[in-house]
């Protein structure tokens, strides 16, 4: 009987784990251990501890955490050495999961499994095109294989004998399904708020969207209402926080939240993985962000790109505003919203999203791919 494959996967946030289940489901020839959350529980996965505690972005944000996410990385080098699995398959969250990595290529136990043929396998290339590109050699020398989205990364990180792989950006996999018809009733101004899947920046943005709507309310804008997808790390929190606005927005599960932005009017939402979702969906949206001031102010150092969301960056132009910083403040977000209610700003957007679709897409589903390469076998380096 041929050997089960047996992966320990690591996922540190919310679209990592939705990427996680997805391979999960890819994979019913193999065994899974690891760290992941809802999504990877609904597909099997039994995790070491609350994906939450390892959900932290920004210097300043990852110093206050960094006792917690010490501990964690112990726990789950400890883990995988105990597991013994053949594959360890990281999934970005890019600061633990060379930390783990690292703490396990450092032992002798662990330099016993590689010798046995334990391979580091890690998902989402670094944007070293946009910030810090040293950081491909370190990838290198931490991993065997890297899994990323697009064709135009991958000799960033060959020319350093990383076995690269471009699978095209999972977000893109059937979700044109959901993608909102070309016009929305007049009647159904629904306003998508949607503040992040970490708590750090949901605690930032809330304030500022809250600030948002009673100026839209106050402005004489009664005919929109608002609605705010929540994950399993925010849930709590927000409902808590939202009971004592003035307009209390309607909150939906996250696995509702396709249905709720094919209906949206337009979308004010946080900077990351989720205006990748609002692009291929052609949602008209507005991207805020906040950071700690130090956290703000490295980032604008070091960062070599003009743009902080991925269409954008992609597209070399501003299809979605982006208000970041002291601009992410509710005047320049109700600016935006009665500027994005004029047919023709809505059309030029519509009509960039549309020139996008085709960056996203690959030659089959992404999950499928890597469950794909990840029964190849390949050899320690």
């Amino acid at each position: 009987m041929k050997k089960r494959l047996k992966i320990f996967i690591i996922a540190g946030e919310v679209s990592g784990d939705v990427l996680g289940a997805k391979i999960m489901r890819e994979m019913p020839d193999a065994d899974f251990v690891g760290v992941g959350g809802e999504n990877m529980a609904s597909a099997g996965l039994k995790s070491l501890f609350p994906i939450s505690d390892i959900a932290v972005m920004g210097v300043a944000e990852v110093l206050a955490h960094a006792r917690t996410l010490t501990r964690r990385m112990r726990q789950t080098a400890d883990a995988i050495l105990a597991a013994r699995p053949d594959i360890v398959l990281t999934i970005d969250a890019p600061g633990f999961a060379r930390g783990v990595v690292s703490r396990v290529r450092g032992g002798a136990a662990g330099r016993d499994l590689i010798a046995r043929g334990m391979t580091f396998q890690h998902v989402v290339a670094p944007q070293v095109w946009a910030w810090r590109p040293g950081r491909a050699k370190k990838y290198a020398a931490t991993f065997d294989r890297l899994f990323s989205f697009f064709e135009f990364e991958r000799p960033y990180f060959t020319k350093y004998g990383l076995d690269t792989v471009a699978v095209g950006h999972p977000i893109a996999d059937g979700l044109t399904k959901y993608r909102r018809p070309a016009a929305v009733k007049d009647a159904d101004r629904t306003i998508a708020l949607i503040p992040g899947s970490r708590l750090s920046e949901v605690k930032k943005l809330l304030p500022l969207m809250r600030n948002t709507v009673d100026m839209l309310r106050a402005a004489g804008y009664t005919h929109y209402h608002y609605v705010m997808p929540t994950v399993e790390t925010t849930a709590d929190y927000i409902r808590a926080q939202t009971q004592n606005w003035a307009v209390h927005p309607t909150l939906v599960p996250s696995d509702a939240r396709y249905d709720l932005y094919r209906r949206a009017y337009m979308a004010i939402a946080a900077s990351g993985t989720v205006s990748v979702e609002l692009a291929i969906l052609h949602v008209p949206t507005i991207v805020v962000y906040k950071m700690n001031p130090i956290t703000m102010w490295l980032a604008r150092r070091v960062i070599r790109i003009k743009w902080v969301s991925l269409v954008n960056i992609l597209m070399n132009r501003c299809v979605y505003p982006e208000l970041l910083g002291a601009d992410a403040n509710a005047a320049n977000v109700v600016d935006w919203v009665g500027r994005l209610a004029l047919p023709a700003v809505r059309r030029a957007m519509m009509a960039d999203l549309t020139a996008a679709d085709a960056l996203w897409r690959g030659d089959a589903p992404a999950a499928a791919r890597i469950a794909d390469a990840l029964r190849q076998k390949i050899l320690p380096r």
